[in-house]
């Protein structure tokens, strides 16, 4: 019976105590095969091992923005101290929120002898155009639009920028498609060790260039999209949650889809939405 309550209790949830309080009720249940309860200790289950909090392996500077990171603590003033360290702290803080927007491209021709020939499909047209006003609707100020240099990232940032009209855009070579690290598990059907020497350090480039808390100056909290590809949006994922980046594929991305990170002046990153395309009807939903 209270072995019982225990899992109606684990059941529940109750973060923390749970572990403990089925321990507990398993120390005075009925042993097994007429033991004596006194004597036998039971052995926790395999599962409690690992539910215990660990410390935090957060790291707090992780995009070098750090105020205290940024200043040079030997040249400071022993003589105007703790008012003086406060002054130059406030002066390298961040004040405002990015809203980060990682839009992938619209179903495309897989088919193309060349890149310039892999253009959207009808559907993918299609589905640009429901991205678009899925942004639109959204009532923001968007501040930019940066996309990937790629011909199908080109042709979903035409249409979207239509919904969008007043957003200035700008071409990048760092969002393109690529390998961005070996990922974990491994893949047979994947890519060799020089690719990802290469293709890795430009994408972990544009994470470095594109996602960070915000300028010191910057007032207001800003709103900017990046429409790019499936890796590059993934590996992103998994660095601005300072997950284990070899997990990027993992994840799954719709075409199309939005994927919604907030960035804090703190640099504490939420991830608000991932692969959304609930705006699309089902039949028009694809992974291609």
């Amino acid at each position: 019976m209270a072995f019982r309550q225990a899992l109606q209790l684990a059941a529940c949830g109750l973060a923390g105590g749970s572990a403990a309080v089925l321990l507990s009720a398993v120390a005075v249940g009925k042993p097994r095969g007429g033991g004596d309860a006194g004597t036998r200790a039971p052995e926790p289950p395999a599962w409690t091992e690992s539910a215990q909090p660990g410390p935090s392996l957060w790291d707090s500077n992780w995009d070098r923005r750090e105020p205290l990171s940024l200043i040079n603590l030997r040249k400071r003033n022993v003589e105007s101290g703790e008012e003086e360290l406060a002054s130059r702290l406030d002066h390298y803080k961040a004040k405002a929120t990015r809203h980060i927007f990682l839009i992938r491209h619209s179903q495309y021709h897989m088919d193309g002898a060349l890149e310039e020939d892999c253009t959207l499909t009808p559907l993918g047209r299609e589905q640009a155009e429901l991205t678009g006003l899925r942004l639109a609707s959204l009532g923001l100020k968007f501040n930019k639009i940066v996309h990937s240099s790629m011909t199908r990232a080109v042709e979903t940032t035409d249409i979207i920028s239509k919904h969008l009209p007043d957003v200035s855009r700008v071409s990048t070579d760092l969002l393109r498609e690529g390998a961005p690290i070996e990922p974990d598990p491994p893949v047979s059907h994947w890519k060799p060790e020089a690719v990802y020497y290469e293709d890795g350090a430009r994408i972990e480039a544009a994470f470095r260039n594109y996602i960070h808390r915000a300028d010191a100056e910057q007032q207001e909290d800003s709103y900017e999209i990046f429409i790019c590809h499936a890796n590059v949006i993934r590996y992103i994922v998994c660095r601005a949650l300072q997950f284990p980046p070899e997990g990027w594929l993992r994840l799954s991305l719709n075409n199309g889809s939005i994927t919604h990170l907030v960035i804090r002046p703190s640099g504490r990153v939420a991830l608000r939405t991932l692969g959304d395309t609930g705006f699309m009807p089902p039949n028009m939903v694809t992974r291609s």
